[in-house]
This record gives C-alpha cells, sequence and structure tokens, in this order.
C-alpha cells in the first residue's frame, strides 16, 4: 500500500506516527508527518490509520491498471 500525507491538511497532532510508528514520522522542525516506508502495510490498517487522521491528511495512492 502507497500512503501520502497532505503536507498542506497535516496539523502534526502524531496520531499516525502513534498508530504505525514503522511508518510514519514527524519532521523535527515542522511537526509535519511523512510517510517513512508503508510497504508492508496492510490495506485494511491503512485504511484505519487514514480514517482516524484528525485532518484527514492521509490518503492511500491506488494502483494505476493499463
Amino acid at each position: 500500500v502507497s500512503l501520502i500525507v497532505d503536507e498542506d491538511r497535516c496539523i502534526g497532532i502524531g496520531q499516525c506516527e502513534l498508530l504505525e510508528p514503522e511508518v510514519f514520522q514527524l519532521g523535527d522542525e515542522d511537526a509535519i508527518s511523512r510517510v517513512v516506508d508503508s510497504a508492508g502495510l496492510p490495506r485494511v490498517r491503512a485504511l484505519e490509520v487514514a480514517d482516524r487522521c484528525p485532518s484527514s491528511a492521509i490518503s492511500i495512492a491506488e494502483p494505476y491498471d493499463a
């Protein structure tokens, strides 16, 4: 699963990092969440984490089917 954090919407609460510290990391200077590695995260868990983001800044990049 590929996750995207909209840095303009992220308010730096850190809920995502609390839920999945191996996937998300808050920036030291700006407290904006960034995806570190979402490759092993199951889709169901990714949807749960995105749903629990208080600013709805996390989305799932859907694969392109040619």
